[in-house]
């Protein structure tokens, strides 16, 4: 059998989408997620590990370790999708949002590689991977997600120091999406700028993501580089 991929984050969106493609093709998921919704017990149905973790403290992210090594001593590799999208705003301290976006997108997966590296090393030479998903702001800032634009770049530079560590067994990469699925509740105003801003004219929805997930699982002389989904959007 398969040795199984976590998907951190794999209850909604992009890691939702990723997980039951996986799923869908035989492939063994562990997923975590921060709140239960429906989709988890629908992954669980359709085979999936399900754990709840909170990578906002470092409780929750040395809890949420050692979970996955008693649930998986071996994995086929590690998917990096937890993430949580919050604007600078009067409601949060600037020093709290930085800290929180850092815990989410930079110090949980720098923890989880580290603490999983023997999880991912395989004895018979078999290539495993490690995917960073990062975003379009990591090159660019943001003006209103300045804290999360930061911990995302900080993701992106984490993928180029494991892959020189974890070189040759572990192959590390990101995928940098720009917009490629809307909410439900997005007006056509905001739907209708989104479109205007890549070359393409598109938001093509989560599969995007999930063939660039498979294209870096299966490709084998590539790593600590950036798969990025834009539209050409850094050319406008």
């Amino acid at each position: 059998m398969s040795l199984p991929i976590l998907i951190t984050g794999g209850s909604q969106r992009l890691g939702l989408a990723i997980a039951q493609d996986l799923l869908a093709n035989d492939q063994p998921v562990i997923i975590t997620y921060r709140r239960h919704k429906p989709s988890v017990d629908e992954l669980k149905n359709a085979g999936a590990i399900v754990l709840e973790a909170d990578f906002s403290t470092q409780a929750g992210i040395s809890r949420a370790i050692e979970e996955i090594k008693r649930t998986a001593p071996k994995l086929r590799g590690i998917i990096h999708n937890a993430s949580d999208w919050v604007p600078e705003n009067p409601e949060t301290a600037p020093g709290d949002l930085m800290h929180d976006m850092m815990m989410v997108h930079a110090n949980a997966p720098y923890q989880l590689n580290l603490a999983l590296r023997d999880a991912l090393h395989s004895e018979n030479g078999t290539l495993a991977d490690i995917i960073h998903m990062t975003d379009y702001v990591q090159d660019t800032g943001s003006e209103n997600h300045i804290a999360y634009a930061a911990s995302k770049a900080a993701l992106h530079n984490l993928t180029l120091s494991f892959a020189r560590v974890y070189a040759p067994y572990v192959k590390v990469n990101s995928i940098a999406p720009s917009l490629v699925m809307f909410n439900d509740d997005d007006t056509q105003e905001y739907r209708e700028k989104a479109l205007n801003k890549n070359l393409l004219g598109l938001v093509p929805g989560a599969q995007e993501a999930v063939k660039a997930v498979n294209y870096l699982l299966t490709a084998e002389y590539v790593t600590g580089q950036t798969l990025h989904l834009n539209g050409g959007r850094n050319l406008k």
